[in-house]
């Protein structure tokens, strides 16, 4: 049974991805970022966690995810700057060194550290 409960998150998250990447690619990029930032996967991993977790904990899951919203701006408008100056994989590991040392510092912030 937990086989079948870990495919079906596999399967949705998945999913997900597929369908902004087919969105961006061959509709229109603006359309897969709304896609992309849709609360979509949040959602599926709140029902997930919440048909297996308490309350308090979904409670949690759910104000972490508020909390740790503000890395994944920065995360974000640190990707679209470096892409026009350094191109696709820099841009990406760049913003992911971005994302880290935000998270520290929120996670800090926040007493989660």
């Amino acid at each position: 049974m937990e086989f079948l409960y870990l495919l079906i998150v596999f399967l949705a998250g998945g999913s997900m991805v597929a369908g902004t990447t087919y969105i961006a690619d061959l509709i229109d990029p603006r359309y897969g970022g709304i896609l992309a930032v849709a609360p979509i996967i949040t959602t599926i991993s709140i029902i997930f966690t919440g048909t297996h977790a308490t309350q308090d904990r979904t409670q949690a899951l759910v104000l972490g995810s508020l909390i740790f919203l503000i890395p994944c701006v920065l995360f974000l408008l640190s990707l679209y700057l470096l892409l026009n100056r350094y191109g696709l994989i820099i841009g990406i590991i760049g913003s992911y060194g971005v994302w880290l040392v935000s998270v520290v510092i929120v996670a800090k912030l926040a007493g989660l550290l």
